[in-house]
Formats: C-alpha cells, sequence, structure tokens
C-alpha cells in the first residue's frame, strides 16, 4: 500500500469484530457436522472444503507469520479444496439441482472478485470500485438464493432449513471480509495482505 513502510506499526482490528467474525467461521466449521448427519456427501464435502478455503485464506492473508515450510502445504491444501469446491459444483449441476448449482456458482465468482483484489494494484482505485461493485452485485445475488432456502424451508421442503442456514451464515462470513476490504473494521484480513505488500514483506 502506497506510504506504508518496513517497520510500520499496523492498527489493530475492532474486538467485537474479530469476535463477530471467529464466531461465524466456527459456526460454519458446526456446519460440516450438520451437513454430515443430516445432508448429502456433495454437500458434506463442498461445504467442509469451502470452510478449509477460508480458514487457509484467513492464515494466508492476516496477521500471521507462515513458517517457510508451511507455504508448499498451504498451496496444497488450498489446491485440492479448490478441486473439490469445483466437483461439487459440477455434481450440482448434473444432478439437476438448480439452486444449489447457482449458489456454487455465484461463491466462485466472488472468490474470484476477492483475489482480484489482492492482484491488482492499489494505484488503479477505478479497478478497485468495479471490483467492489461487481462483490456487492454477488451478494445480492447470493441472499436472494438464501431467501428462496428460506422460503422452502418455511413451506416445509426436507432439509431447506440447513441450506438456507449456511447460506445465511456465508454471506455474513464473507461480507465481513468485504467490510475489511473497505477498512470498516480495522486491518483486515485482505488489507493485512495489501499492507505487506507494500511495506514489509514477511520474511
Amino acid at each position: 500500500m502506497s506510504g506504508a513502510r518496513a517497520g510500520a506499526t499496523k492498527p489493530r482490528q475492532v474486538r467485537g469484530f474479530v469476535l463477530f467474525k471467529w464466531a461465524i467461521y466456527s459456526l460454519l466449521a458446526a456446519n460440516v457436522a450438520l451437513y454430515a448427519a443430516s445432508g448429502t456427501s456433495t454437500e458434506t464435502v463442498d461445504t467442509a472444503a469451502w470452510v478449509l478455503l477460508l480458514l487457509l485464506f484467513e492464515w494466508e492473508t492476516g496477521d500471521w507469520r507462515l513458517p517457510f515450510w508451511s507455504r508448499p502445504l498451504v498451496r496444497l491444501l488450498r489446491a485440492l479444496a479448490g478441486l473439490a469446491v469445483v466437483w461439487a459444483c459440477i455434481d450440482y449441476g448434473l444432478d439437476g439441482e438448480r439452486l444449489d448449482f447457482a449458489n456454487a456458482c455465484t461463491w466462485l465468482a466472488v472468490v474470484l472478485a476477492l483475489e482480484l483484489e489482492l492482484r491488482i494494484p492499489t494505484g488503479r482505485a477505478y479497478l478497485h470500485r468495479m471490483r467492489r461493485a461487481l462483490a456487492w452485485c454477488l451478494y445480492v445475488a447470493l441472499a436472494a438464493f438464501a431467501l428462496a432456502w428460506w422460503f422452502q424451508a418455511a413451506a416445509g421442503v426436507d432439509e431447506a432449513w440447513l441450506d438456507a442456514w449456511d447460506a445465511s451464515l456465508w454471506l455474513a462470513a464473507f461480507v465481513a471480509i468485504e467490510l475489511n476490504v473497505f477498512g470498516l473494521a480495522g486491518p483486515t484480513v485482505v488489507g493485512a495482505a495489501a499492507f505487506q505488500r507494500g511495506g514489509a514483506e514477511p520474511s
């Protein structure tokens, strides 16, 4: 980030925000067990892979110092989880589960948008604005999917409540990350990476 220097002191995240974020992460991890007990095998693998990707994203871009030996392991885990997510998305499509398929495709687009935030040079402000506008459009679509599942759950559709709950939690988790991107919650998951790129690179 422009103006950041090696040795600069990074501000701390708002404590309440950190507690909220990790509470959401914990509930998402618990959802893996819920899907294992009540969902399909595809949903279980899909949810577990997304939780792993989220935690790896937090570890790689947060204020953590990664041991050198851990980096190949992190890349391997990310690749395996990414393959699992894509496999689940394809499986939803092949099984004709249109809502699950649309939801999975939209989440893949959200991750791509977040990756762009990390890759776009900080000086390209207009590209960051475009990326954020696209991301919020994707979140609106995801909110619509969550509402659709809540309506199904209210209508008595089997297991729709679990999809509705899971979709709502994931939306909260990624909106929290976006708040970090906008700098509304102190230094961020993403903002920390921007700081490192422009200032002191971790050894």
